[in-house]
């Protein structure tokens, strides 16, 4: 039970965190490798909220959210539109925003470093044991676990129930075909990137309560989550909450019953199984 639990709760954070890049790769075919800075700086935002201001991190995503849409609408705009406009086909413009977007990548990360140094930051926030199932856990993992379920919940209703969300899934599926029934495709692009953007902020601010930080280490999360984007198929939001489930509950349970140190290898041998079995990721659609 302790591993259902623990690796729920894991699971729970990696998917907001993948969330954010799936629309980001799925919808504008940005592949962001500067998407675990953009978690990084929310950590830091969260953090300066709660410790100078005394604004609750759950509460303060509301002002966190909104100005990471209007950063990365804004990168979209100026640093990723002209490389969609000059690429000649997709694998061009995926090879140029990566390359693009690992620059961005260092540049944030510097700033960050400039700014906040290379400590490790944390804070106190909702640090007390609650007993579930006979176990004691953090409130403040549960908490981001509920709040985090509560986002996707809302993210799914307006892709799946909403002509907006129709739209950001007709463009995910194919660009050329949704233009002709038109859709604004460059116009839902942009804010494909920045909904992503602003999801894994909030992702971010949710970590912060319960997880040690610096600045230099937004290329772990960046992997995982594009781990996790894979494995549920690029684009599909109830694949990448189902493949960051699996992962969480793989990780905890390896490091619980073998090794905490083989994390890493449980997460890449699930990779490879996906990839073996299911190259198009569990919920992705086979290419014809």
């Amino acid at each position: 039970m302790d591993i259902l639990v623990t690796g729920t709760v894991l699971g729970g954070t990696y998917a907001l965190i993948a969330l954010g890049l799936t629309l980001q790769y799925g919808v504008a075919r940005i592949m962001n490798l500067a998407n675990g800075e953009n978690l990084v700086l929310a950590c830091f935002c969260a953090f300066w909220l709660y410790t100078a201001t005394s604004i609750n991190p759950i509460f303060g995503i509301a002002l966190i959210a909104p100005v990471a849409f209007v950063l990365n609408w804004a990168i979209y705009a100026y640093a990723m539109k002209p490389l969609v406009d000059r690429a000649r086909d997709p694998g061009q413009l995926e090879i140029d925003s990566i390359l693009a977007t690992f620059g961005l990548m260092f540049i944030m990360q510097g700033i960050m470093l400039l700014v906040f140094g290379g400590e490790y930051f944390s804070y106190n926030f909702l640090s007390e044991p609650v007993r579930i199932f006979g176990e004691n856990y953090g409130l403040n993992r549960i908490v981001a676990l509920c709040a985090a379920g509560a986002i996707a919940v809302a993210l799914y209703l307006f892709l799946y129930r909403t002509r907006q969300g129709t739209a950001v899934r007709a463009v995910s599926v194919n660009p050329s075909s949704a233009s002709l029934v038109a859709i604004d495709v460059p116009r839902i692009s942009a804010f494909a990137f920045a909904l992503g953007g602003a999801l894994t902020a909030a992702g971010g601010a949710l970590l912060s309560t319960f997880y040690t930080f610096n600045a230099s280490m937004g290329v772990i999360f960046t992997m995982k989550a594009l781990i996790i984007v894979i494995m549920g198929g690029v684009g599909d939001v109830r694949g990448a909450v189902l493949a960051a489930l699996l992962l969480g509950l793989a990780e905890t349970a390896v490091a619980t019953l073998i090794d905490p140190g083989l994390t890493m290898a449980a997460t890449y041998t699930l990779f490879l199984l996906v990839l073996l079995f299911r190259p198009q990721g569990i919920f992705g659609r086979q290419t014809s």
